[in-house]
């Protein structure tokens, strides 16, 4: 369980919210009178959780650290301190227009002075100290997961959709990234394969055969592994690659099969597979399979 505190303005939310979007279960602000309940609940349900305790729970930091040191010392718990310089603070609050919670009455830079001294307390206990100055949200909340996951470990935050579609029926609403498959050889001329889809032997033995259909599949491979971990950069949760071609039966099908097993091989994604004309959606990575 992690434990997170800081100055105010300095990103404890942003900390927050990338935990939670990373399956945490996490509670901003709680009283400190429930903090022992609330690590039990949390501990009898066996699930990561975050709390964020800080100067708007009412009470001093001598006393929230005595707290976790006299109440929770069995259990795992580890701190996250957030802050920043007080410059960038005072240039927070003034863009937000709110108030900073500590104290009331008192000009902006004697309260965060006043804060950042009154936290001292909890800052020496920190397991890590993030300042958040110079750091985008995107990078605190990348510095937080790094935090609590272990290192070496792999974990397919983002939710990947690879579907194929016919542009006779439009592009699919949801698609971030398109590619146009209309230009390799088309199985449909071929009577015996028109009523087959890019799924069958016969028709993956047809483009297979093809130079350009392996040359196509390569450089969408190497677009992704270039651009892959950029997206991720964007902290997005859900994205979509989506193939299309004339019926979106054949060559979308097939390079759309293709593709999420290279995401699946290259450990990227564990994607689910969508041919919107062949109604059918398969979540591979839950080792189930299911037709719409």
């Amino acid at each position: 369980m992690l434990l997170i505190s800081g100055l105010s303005g300095a990103g404890k939310s942003t900390v927050l919210h990338a935990l939670e979007d990373a399956g945490f279960f996490c509670t901003d602000n709680l009283p400190l009178e429930m903090l022992r309940e609330w690590s039990m609940i949390m501990q009898a349900r066996k699930r990561p959780a975050a709390v964020c305790l800080d100067a708007r729970s009412g009470f001093t930091a001598q006393a929230i650290r005595r707290t976790i040191e006299e109440n929770l010392a069995e259990d795992e718990w580890q701190l996250l301190f957030v802050e920043a310089e007080d410059e960038v603070l005072q240039r927070r609050f003034s863009t937000v227009k709110r108030r900073h919670p500590y104290p009331a009455g008192v000009d902006l830079m004697d309260s965060i002075r006043q804060e950042r001294e009154s936290l001292l307390p909890i800052r020496s206990m920190a397991d890590l100290i993030l300042d958040s100055s110079h750091l985008t949200p995107y990078e605190l909340a990348d510095n937080a997961e790094q935090f609590w996951r272990k290192p070496g470990s792999k974990r397919h935050r983002m939710s990947c959709t690879v579907m194929s579609f016919s542009y006779k029926h439009g592009l699919p609403a949801m698609a971030d990234m398109v590619f146009d498959m209309r230009f390799l050889p088309n199985p449909h001329y071929l009577p015996e394969l028109a009523q087959q889809t890019g799924r069958d032997s016969d028709v993956i033995a047809f483009l297979e055969a093809r130079d350009e259909v392996g040359e196509a599949l390569e450089r969408v491979c190497q677009w992704l592994a270039f651009s892959w971990p950029m997206i991720q950069k964007e902290r997005k949760q859900y994205f979509t690659i989506a193939f299309g071609c004339s019926g979106g039966r054949h060559r979308s099908v097939y390079m759309a099969e293709r593709l999420a097993d290279w995401l699946k091989a290259e450990e990227m994604a564990l994607p689910v597979i969508q041919h919107r004309e062949l109604a059918i959606v398969e979540r591979r990575h839950a080792g189930q399979e299911g037709e719409e």
